[in-house]
């Protein structure tokens, strides 16, 4: 399998006017997973250049300093600020938090669970868990768990905070949440089958992890309802935009670089790919319950918002992602 793939270079059609739109970000501070490239980077160049104070969460690297630098370079005189936080350790979430909290001293307005990893083989963390299903969402579900305080101050302070997940139409591959996924069985869940449309384990494993975050947006949005409407949680979702995600696939041996140049004839551009994501996090329109893209199954186009979807926004499964998701971190999150 050709690990030779070049991402085509689409133009953004949308992006600017959408960035235009969105109200002024001074005096709001945003925490941003995976930020090194991609639409975490473009979602964080975008909040810094509407006045944000932008926290970068991201595993330490050369690319994570590289991409701060970058950042600086392209929006002067912005409030970006680098903390370490590796998704594939519980122990670095919960070591971030200290540094994440000192830089929030008025509460946090958004939190955007953006990192992640896809069709990556069957492969566990240090903590025993598929590397995709904690890096897509078993850590964020912490990282939300820890900064809930800091989420409810700004609540109050602003009016209103907010909970941004990542999904993609990925979640449409598994209709229905496995226990299996979330639990302590890294690297013995069906191995390195890399076949997209007849349920390769690698895009299996991933799709669950992309309804998991589907479900885990549904959870908070029913929790966030009972106990504190000022909180809020939504979804975005990218259709099939260009970024790096397909590079470091292709590299691993999860896709196939001409089945990839093929497909990507039918995508958009990271830029455009963000506008679900952007909406999420600052346009005062999106309310909370709500998967925001380019329609529940596009993959190009202006972000719409749609009401969540019943395969993951039901009892059964709510139930299932987060008494499995609690039991993971071995800690109760209670709101």
């Amino acid at each position: 399998m050709s690990s030779s793939y070049k991402k085509p270079g689409f133009d953004a059609k949308y992006f600017e006017q959408l960035v235009n739109s969105l109200p002024a970000l001074e005096s709001k501070t945003i925490a941003i997973t995976g930020t090194t490239s991609g639409m975490g980077f473009i979602a964080a160049e975008a909040c810094a250049r509407l006045g944000a104070k932008v926290i970068l969460l991201n595993r330490p690297s050369s690319r994570s300093a590289d991409s701060l630098d970058k950042l600086k370079a392209n929006v002067s005189n912005a409030q970006f600020h680098k903390v370490d936080c590796d998704l594939q350790s519980f122990a670095s979430v919960r070591t971030s938090i200290k540094a994440i909290n000192e830089l929030c001293p008025k509460g946090l307005n958004v939190l955007c669970n953006n990192a992640g990893i896809m069709a990556f083989r069957d492969e566990p963390t240090i903590d025993g868990y598929d590397v995709q299903m904690q890096t897509n969402h078993l850590s964020h579900f912490l990282l939300t768990k820890l900064l809930i305080p800091k989420l409810e101050q700004a609540a109050e302070k602003y009016g209103e905070a907010r909970v941004v997940n990542h999904s993609s139409v990925a979640r449409h591959q598994q209709k229905e949440l496995k226990s299996e996924y979330l639990e302590r069985r890294g690297g013995k869940l069906g191995g390195d089958g890399a076949s997209m449309f007849f349920s390769g384990a690698r895009w299996v494993r991933y799709s669950q992890t992309k309804l998991a975050n589907a479900a885990f947006t549904a959870c908070l949005h029913e929790k966030f309802q009972k106990s504190n409407p000022k909180l809020k949680a939504m979804v975005a979702h990218p259709g099939l935009a260009e970024s790096d995600l397909q590079s470091s696939t292709v590299k691993d041996g999860g896709m196939g670089s001409f089945f990839t140049r093929y497909l990507m004839k039918l995508g958009q551009s990271e830029k455009d790919g963000s506008l679900g994501l952007l909406r999420c996090i600052a346009d005062p329109k999106i309310n909370s319950g709500v998967i925001v893209g380019p329609g529940l199954r596009g993959l190009k186009g202006k972000a719409k918002a749609f009401p969540l979807e019943k395969f993951y926004d039901n009892d059964n499964t709510k139930l299932l992602l987060w008494s499995k998701s609690c039991e993971a971190i071995s800690e109760e999150f209670n709101i």
